[in-house]
């Protein structure tokens, strides 16, 4: 018996040893950030930073390319190495040796560039693969490499680390994740050098420049940092939190839709419609005889499909949509899309279609302003060979109106939308990974604060520059690209205040705008030119980042005399000479005197300057170009075939 029982306790030793082993082992593990994975790209002629976490105390080996050094992990467990500089090659590996080991494989040392903002920074290349099949196709540079930085927010303050994310390469099954604006100015950069391109793409749609901006970024902004503090306390976050769901769950109500409560629902291909009118795809609905309707709207169309039609590679292209939508082809659904923004492209599963009739049905819902098919875009089904026109008329019933929304009572909190938010979770993670410099995108949430977006910009520069601990990075950003209803008379506009605060950061040494009011499109917040944005970004850093003598920006404002009646300007970036882009006379110039009521004015180039006048104005004041959110030709460029950046002379 008493063998017996020390049997037993000896067992029951080795097994918690075993276990303690297990855990003392488990705890020791060293690990590296998400960051440093397989395919990644390091910064050339820069000390390379390389970082993680360990047990207490303990040893850590690395080896890159024929060098190895070692430290030692801190008390906290934290430990870093710098290695030496090094010119562009690869591929390497990277080991780590410590109680266990890694490897990334596949390293290549070249240029890094974070590449940030909102939706315009974060669209991919699969969002516009009609436009561009043949870049995606053709896709060869297995040396440009991406990093999708994934969604994430924090208050609280910096993280250490990323949550997920991998490297991959600029290969046609790869590529289509890259952020367009991006992959397009790598390719530039990539193909007039040959040096590997590393892009960490951290952009998120609809997001603000405070989210993006550190708790030290805002040291001179009072009411910001007193906000940063309150959204520290978890007990009011969650109290926040509570509101919003407890406001869902209002809104959240059984099913009115009277097209999914029937005996038939009005996709079912046995329904049969009864008093449907008739409307007109592309076209809003309050435009065609329905008065201030929020709510949903059903929309059937009989289409007739060949037999020759290849029903296995057919797509669906609606254009856009205000604001939601549900897609049926003969019952069956197809997609569906939450929000107004993106463009509509429908993949058909196969042996949905069928030879002869097929029923089209969309129920579209809206809850604010006008709804329906945004007019100007795409609205077809095809495939290789095949298209068939889905314009025209087709039949439509109201399936729901929905009631009166107060206001006030709206959502009152996104974590997204606070200040460092994204900075927290999205840059701070990798602060000491060497950059050669910044893209930025973003201003369309901040355009209703024309006012207040200067000084952000200038302070999120500033920032990110004292983050990474890199003063003189150059950092690149796109001014917003034209907007919205054509105007033709002159008149206030928030997005042309907008554009002219963007101007203001240039004040900033290594910093550079992109002039894009000719890459936009009315009906489209998100453009689907990004190929041109993103090969000006590249100009702009073919200047700045690798000091090549070239031009790189369209002619901007710098001053004004006053002559008699005319006002002369002088501009900056005005290249080989001014031009106007259709050789006739400089368009979208408004003129003023001192009350500020602008009035279209003449104009002309002479000797590189613009000359402003109008005869009914005798003590002319101010001057504006292009001030408008889509100006109707803004035709001053340069002779290098460059825009010239909105602006007026008032101060």
């Amino acid at each position: 018996m008493h063998n017996h029982t020390s049997k037993i306790k000896a067992i029951k030793f080795i097994l918690l040893l075993v276990v303690s082993l297990l855990a003392s082992t488990s705890s020791a593990q060293v690990k590296l950030p998400q960051i440093f994975r397989d395919s990644m790209v390091l910064q050339r002629d820069s000390p390379i930073n390389i970082w993680g976490w360990a047990s207490q105390g303990e040893e850590i080996i690395l080896t890159l390319d024929e060098l190895t050094l070692k430290t030692r992990a801190s008390n906290t467990g934290e430990w870093r190495i710098t290695f030496p500089k090094m010119k562009a090659g690869g591929p390497y590996d990277l080991k780590v040796l410590a109680t266990n080991e890694l490897t990334i494989h596949n390293i290549y040392i070249g240029d890094v560039w974070l590449v940030a903002g909102q939706s315009n920074m974060e669209h991919q290349l699969y969002r516009h693969d009609v436009t561009y099949a043949k870049e995606i196709k053709e896709a060869n540079y297995p040396k440009i490499r991406h990093f999708k930085v994934p969604r994430n927010t924090n208050l609280n303050g910096p993280l250490e680390n990323v949550k997920g994310g991998q490297w991959e390469v600029a290969m046609p099954e790869e590529v289509p994740n890259f952020s367009a604006v991006a992959y397009f100015f790598a390719k530039k950069i990539y193909e007039k050098y040959g040096v590997p391109i590393g892009l960490i793409n951290a952009s998120v749609g609809g997001t603000r420049i405070e989210a993006w901006t550190s708790e030290q970024g805002f040291s001179n902004n009072v009411d910001l940092l007193r906000t940063i503090d309150k959204n520290k306390d978890t007990a009011y976050i969650n109290d926040l939190i509570k509101q919003d769901k407890a406001i869902k769950d209002q809104i959240v109500t059984t099913i009115k839709d009277k097209g999914l409560i029937g005996p038939l629902k009005w996709h079912d291909p046995n329904y049969t419609p009864k008093n449907w009118r008739r409307i007109n795809i592309p076209g809003y609905w309050e435009d065609q005889g329905i008065r201030n309707l929020n709510g949903t709207v059903w929309y059937r169309k009989d289409i007739e499909i060949p037999q020759t039609f290849d029903n296995d590679n057919a797509k669906l292209f609606l254009g856009r949509i205000v604001d939601a939508d549900e897609v049926y082809i003969n019952g069956t659904k197809i997609g569906q899309t939450t929000y107004q923004y993106p463009q509509r492209q429908y993949t058909i599963p196969k042996n949905v279609l069928k030879s002869g009739k097929n029923v089209l049905t969309i129920r579209v819902s809206n809850y604010q302003g006008k709804g329906g098919f945004v007019p100007d875009k795409p609205y077809f089904l095809s495939t290789a060979t095949d298209t068939i026109d889905l314009k025209g008329y087709w039949q439509y019933k109201v399936g729901e109106v929905f009631a009166p929304v107060d206001a006030s009572s709206g959502l009152t909190f996104n974590p997204q939308n606070e200040p460092t938010a994204l900075y927290n979770a999205m840059v701070a993670p990798y602060t000491q990974y060497a950059l050669k410099g910044i893209l930025w995108y973003q201003g369309e949430s901040n355009s209703g604060e024309p006012e207040k977006y200067a000084s952000l910009l200038k302070g999120l520069i500033q920032d990110w520059k004292n983050q990474f601990n890199q003063p003189n990075l150059p950092f690149i950003y796109a001014q917003l690209p034209n907007f919205m209803d054509v105007n033709y008379t002159p008149e206030e506009s928030k997005w042309a205040a907008f554009r002219d605060a963007q101007t203001k950061a240039l004040a900033l040494p290594l910093t550079a705008m992109t002039v894009n009011i000719d890459l936009g499109e009315w009906n489209d917040i998100h453009p689907e030119n990004k190929k041109d944005v993103g090969e000006r970004m590249a100009l702009a850093a073919l200047k700045l980042a690798y000091n090549e003598d070239l031009v790189f920006s369209g002619p901007l404002y710098k001053n004004h005399t006053v002559e008699r009646n005319k006002i002369i300007l002088s501009f900056s970036n005005i290249g080989s000479g001014l031009t106007t882009k259709d050789g006739e006379p400089p368009a979208q110039f408004a003129i003023a005197g001192k009350d500020k009521h602008f009035i279209w004015a003449n104009a002309k180039i002479e000797n590189n300057k613009v000359i402003v006048w109008h005869d009914d104005i005798r003590a002319p004041k101010y001057v504006r170009y292009a001030w408008a959110d889509n100006p109707d030709n803004p035709n001053l460029y340069n002779k290098e075939g460059l825009p010239a950046s909105p602006f007026t002379t008032e101060q």
